[in-house]
């Protein structure tokens, strides 16, 4: 071999060995070295030019990372496709079952040390993004160390069969989901536009005391949410008669965030009971505050369900509900049962 082969070559090989441990690389080099020469001289007995039957072989064989990466059995990806499936899926069960709970009883100690509630808001908020950072990067973690533990690294996935798709909901329950919606939405509304005037309480001259505050019909903001409501339920409606798509769902996310986030600002703002209602009622001063943070803390809980709940759908491409508690006994009894590669 000429010197230009030979130097070529060795580069090549000295890059590819650098990424292998001490005790495989003398096999490996000759290995690799033979298997290299022998197709350069297959090149050059076809008839081709030494250099250039040098660089086609190098160029055949790749990335010298990548085949080192080959040789040790080392993945060059954090999650691979054996396992990410079920990472996907237990990371997207956690979520939709920890981070409500964890935010809601956060909210709720919160309230109970008498928080006002920007800084109540602030804490379920924070505890729901902080516990959302920690189960996705230690989920990550572990995944990574089964998928790089060669005690533990998985084997080819088991073979999917159609028993693992969700039963969809039968025609009678899903028209009775959304009447009972529809039902709901017209109640709740008429409820709204009727506080005003019908109630419990009168003012000195007999006129009815509403028990949510004018300044929602003043500033047009009870409008706004029971158009939201209301855009809400058709897109309701919508999903249990069409299939899914990217537009219906990320609608159904988005106003779902702006219904829960305007009630959010409603509460906060303390905006949303009748003081004169208050007191013609005789209720104690902390009525309004249990009710603004209650209503906080749903609306949060709300929002995270909401989000999660689409990404889910949108993973599946499905508008059924997954049923989270079968899905990690599943995974979690998944892995541990997976043979190791020998």
């Amino acid at each position: 071999m000429t010197a230009t082969t030979s130097t070529l070559t060795d580069r090549y090989v000295d890059l590819t060995l650098r990424r292998l441990p001490a005790k495989q690389r003398p096999d490996i080099e000759r290995e690799l070295r033979a298997s290299i020469a022998d197709a350069i001289d297959d090149r050059t007995d076809a008839g081709s030019d030494p250099a250039e039957a040098e660089h086609a072989v190098l160029t055949e064989l790749g990335d010298p990372a990548r085949l080192a990466a080959d040789y040790a059995d080392r993945p060059l990806h954090l999650i691979g496709p054996s396992l990410y499936l079920d990472y996907v899926r237990l990371i997207v069960a956690i979520l939709v079952t920890v981070v409500p709970a964890t935010a809601a009883a956060t909210g709720f100690i919160r309230i109970l040390q008498g928080g006002a509630a920007g800084p109540v808001i602030g804490d379920t908020i924070g505890t729901a993004l902080t516990t959302t950072v920690h189960i996705v990067f230690w989920t990550t973690l572990l995944f990574a160390v089964i998928e790089r533990t060669s005690s533990l690294r998985a084997g080819p996935a088991r073979q999917w069969t159609p028993d693992a798709l969700p039963q969809p909901p039968s025609r009678r329950a899903r028209h009775g989901a959304v009447i009972a919606e529809i039902v709901t939405v017209v109640l709740f509304t008429t409820l709204v536009l009727l506080s005003p005037v019908v109630s419990t309480q009168t003012d000195a001259t007999g006129d009815p005391i509403g028990i949510l505050s004018p300044w929602l019909w003043q500033t047009g903001v009870v409008y706004g949410f029971l158009g939201l409501a209301i855009a809400a339920l058709g897109v309701t409606v919508a999903k249990s008669y069409v299939r899914w798509s990217v537009p219906v769902a990320v609608t159904a996310v988005l106003l779902s965030i702006a219904t829960t986030t305007l009630l959010i600002w409603i509460a906060a703002s303390d905006r949303l009971l009748n003081p004169a209602f208050v007191d013609a009622a005789g209720w104690p001063s902390e009525v309004a505050y249990w009710t603004n943070a209650g209503l906080i803390i749903a609306a949060v809980l709300a929002v995270v369900h909401a989000v999660v709940e689409s990404a889910a759908g949108f993973a599946a491409r499905s508008w059924v509900t997954p049923s989270w508690k079968p899905m990690i006994h599943t995974i979690v009894e998944k892995i541990p049962a997976r043979a190791p590669r020998r």
